[in-house]
């Protein structure tokens, strides 16, 4: 390399720390320092650089990445680079390495992507499972739902990333894109949804840039998956909805109901809106919301209502409005809904939801739960009632019962139990917290502990409520 400088650095390592570097051999075949890892030994020496170019380890000339490992596994705690400058000198511009937020030896990140920020993890990822990872022993491992601290994207395939608020060590971990790709991957063999072109390549269709609304909740569901999410870090306030999810039976209503009871000023909910005409000693505003057909459709195609259904014949709906008047009126709206309308209420910095599973707990237990319930409300004639009365005059008790006596039978209770735990899985996402609900009694504390905690400590959110 004529003209260019030949340099030798001497690195002191600890045994028993990764030296915080990944190399690769590039296209003129010389072993190049790939990526840095920020708050490694290597970046706290600051020695060295993405794209220069490692020759020899304490005089033995190296070529190739195992090479590399090979001698640094027998230095003892000194290490000597003999260090060549980089064929192409863009790549040490590129460099982009922070630590605490702040930029070093390097310039601004790529339009769009910022310097800090925080991701919650909505997967479990072991890098010692990981057969991309160039260097497992520089991976960080998490679960889902950790926050995740990214220090550095400029590589579109690994982003650096620490856990936040903890003293721990930067580690690599799959982008976005990487493990979207890699979830989402077909075998080319079954893959029908691209066409081939030319040359055997395959042609993705293009994406569709149209903006979330309800009734294509489904359709975005099909096609969205949700990997990492950006939060941000809130002192601590009151989330303006409680949202109450679960398979029918597992006690949701109860603890709405009970809820409301027990604090009317702090918690509310919402009336129906239907189009079915009143029945006799009705009134629109008591148990429904009584409108014509022709404009609750039209709402609905107003995207107005979080969610809807028909049912022998008759239109029923939750209005966005409902759930505005009640928070207006400075209380947490309480709602049982869909877990298809928890998307839109995620996404929505206007109802900053908090999001409570209810789980069903095992067949045994849910069988004891439900014939405790019967013991407590007399006897199993209760679970008989007629079902004219519960509608026409609203009996919370009665529809409970309903509910229960519905999923008395076994086959109803295993079908609970994995209609339970399917959901779980497919929006664990959109979930704040989840309760197995074993004891009601129980439950009901866990509930009000946990909304007591939103008011005194800090909350990660979505950044979307924020920005």
């Amino acid at each position: 390399m004529p003209g260019e400088t030949i340099k030798m650095v001497g690195i002191r390592r600890n045994p028993d720390e990764p030296l915080g570097l990944t190399v690769e051999v590039d296209e003129h075949n010389q072993l190049v320092v790939a990526r840095i890892i920020a708050g490694g030994m290597i970046d706290r020496q600051g020695l060295l650089h993405p794209g220069d170019v490692i020759l020899e380890v304490n005089g033995v000339p190296v070529t190739t990445p195992e090479e590399l490992q090979g001698e640094i596994s027998v230095a003892k705690e000194s290490v000597t680079l003999k260090i060549g400058p980089s064929v192409e000198e863009e790549m040490k511009s590129a460099r982009i390495t922070m630590a605490g937020g702040q930029v070093k030896n390097g310039r601004n990140l790529d339009s769009g992507k910022k310097l800090t920020c925080y991701m919650r993890a909505l997967f479990d990822y072991d890098p010692n499972e990981d057969n991309l990872l160039p260097c497992k022993e520089i991976g960080l491992s998490f679960l889902r739902g950790d926050i995740l601290q990214i220090i550095n994207v400029k590589d579109p395939n690994w982003w650096q990333a620490k856990h936040a608020g903890e003293d721990g060590p930067t580690g690599l971990i799959p982008s976005q894109e990487l493990e979207e790709r890699r979830q989402a991957y077909v075998p080319p063999e079954a893959d029908f949804v691209h066409k081939i072109g030319i040359c055997g390549t395959r042609i993705s269709k293009k994406k569709r840039k149209i903006l979330y609304k309800t009734k294509q909740n489904s359709e975005f569901d099909k096609a969205d998956l949700m990997l990492y999410e950006e939060v941000t870090k809130m002192p601590p306030f009151k989330r303006k909805t409680l949202v109450l999810v679960g398979v029918a039976g597992v006690g949701r209503r109860t603890l709405k109901n009970r809820l409301i009871n027990s604090d009317p000023d702090k918690f509310g909910s919402v009336l129906p809106h239907t189009s079915r005409q009143p029945r006799p000693l009705e009134e629109s505003g008591k148990a429904y919301w009584f409108t014509d057909r022709e404009e609750m459709e039209q709402e609905i195609r107003e995207n107005k209502f979080l969610e809807f259904g028909e049912h022998n014949g008759n239109l029923y709906g939750t209005h966005l409005d409902s759930i505005r008047d009640v928070i207006r009126q400075g209380k947490m709206c309480v709602l049982d809904c869909s877990p298809a309308a928890l998307k839109t209420l995620h996404n929505s910095p206007e109802f900053m939801p908090f999001v409570l599973f209810i789980a069903a707990p095992g067949m045994e237990q849910l069988k004891l739960l439900y014939s405790e319930r019967r013991s407590a409300s007399g006897s199993t004639r209760n679970l008989h009632f007629d079902r004219q009365s519960s509608i026409r005059f609203s009996s919370r008790r009665a529809k409970t019962l309903e509910s229960l006596a519905s999923l008395y039978e076994d086959d109803d209770l295993i079908s609970a139990v994995e209609e339970s735990a399917l959901l779980q899985r497919k929006y664990d996402k959109y979930l704040d917290m989840v309760i197995v609900n074993e004891d009601f009694d129980d439950t009901f504390r866990q509930v009000t502990e946990a909304l007591e905690q939103l008011s005194h400590e800090h909350q990660w959110v979505p950044v979307n409520w924020i920005y």
